[in-house]
Formats: structure tokens, sequence, C-alpha cells
């Protein structure tokens, strides 16, 4: 038997299977996904690019929230995250009274990717403002999503409920 084979059979594959399984499945009542949806989009708008998918990740996995419907909201949420930007690095400026970043957004973004270091280095205190702004703007919207998702999601899984009883009851 080829070390391929073994491994398929092994206790160890049956046990990662499981937790794939089990990430997938989980969280699927209205409620889980709601906060999942609002978890999700409050993460993908953090204003540090590169974070959002493993904040989500690691969020989803905290919470018992479910990773695909998590990881979707964080990966089509990605222009909505870099419209904001700007926006949180203006809050943060106004809070901490800072005087304001003029570099363009093209700028930032060539800086950042010619110098990472130099770039952390030069434009710290600008992220740190902004990731302050995000995390006081977070629970209002991570609330306002919510609420606003809940019902539409509880009105879906009775749908849902109601199509499966009916046809439950048509096959008998």
């Amino acid at each position: 038997m080829n070390p391929l084979e073994s491994l398929k059979n092994s206790s160890a594959r049956k046990k990662v299977d499981a937790v794939i399984v089990q990430q997938l499945t989980q969280g699927l009542s209205a409620e889980k996904i709601a906060l999942t949806i609002a978890v999700g989009l409050c993460i993908a708008i953090n204003p540090v690019i590169g974070t959002t998918t493993i904040g989500c990740f690691v969020a989803a996995w905290a919470l018992g929230l479910n990773q695909p419907i998590i990881q979707t909201i964080n990966w089509s949420s990605y222009a909505l995250q870099l419209l904001l930007i700007f926006p949180f690095i203006r809050l943060g400026e106004w809070i901490f009274r800072a005087p304001p970043e003029r570099r363009s957004f093209a700028e930032l973004a060539a800086l950042t990717r010619a110098h990472p270091v130099d770039a952390l280095a030069t434009l710290g205190a600008t992220i740190l403002h902004a990731v302050v702004a995000w995390v006081l703007v977070a629970p209002f919207v991570l609330g306002a999503v919510y609420a606003a998702s809940l019902p539409l999601l509880r009105a879906l899984a009775a749908r849902v409920a109601a199509v499966r009883a009916k046809g439950a009851g048509g096959a008998a």
C-alpha cells in the first residue's frame, strides 16, 4: 500500500475530515448566520489590507460561525474595505487631532509595495489611528447588520421550513 492510500484510511485523516465538515456545517441557524454576516462584514472593512481572511477565520472558529459564509462576506467586501480606508484614516486623524495624510491611495499602495518595512515605519501612526477609528465604528456596524439581517434570515428559514414540510407531506 502506498503512503497516500494509508493516509486516506488513517484515523488522522478521519479527524481532519471531521474538523473540515464541522467548520463547513456549523452555525446554520438564522441567528448564527446573521452573526456570521455581521462579524464578517465588520472584519472585512478593517483598514489594514491583508488581515481580513485570517481575522475572519479566527473569529468564525472562536465564535462557532460558518467558515464559508464568513469568507464569502469577507471576499465580497474587498471593494468596500478599499472605499473605507480613507474615511477611517480621516476619522482617526480627527480623534487624535493628527495632521492629515496627504498621499493618495495610489502613493500609499506604491510605498507599501516597494518598501513594506519603511511604509510601516512611515505610516504606523496613520494606520494606528485608522484602526482605532475602525474599532470604535465596528460595534455599530455589527449591531446594525445583525439587526437588519436577522428578520430577513428568520423569514427565509420559515419559508424553507414550509417548503420542506409541504414537500414531505406531498411525498407521503
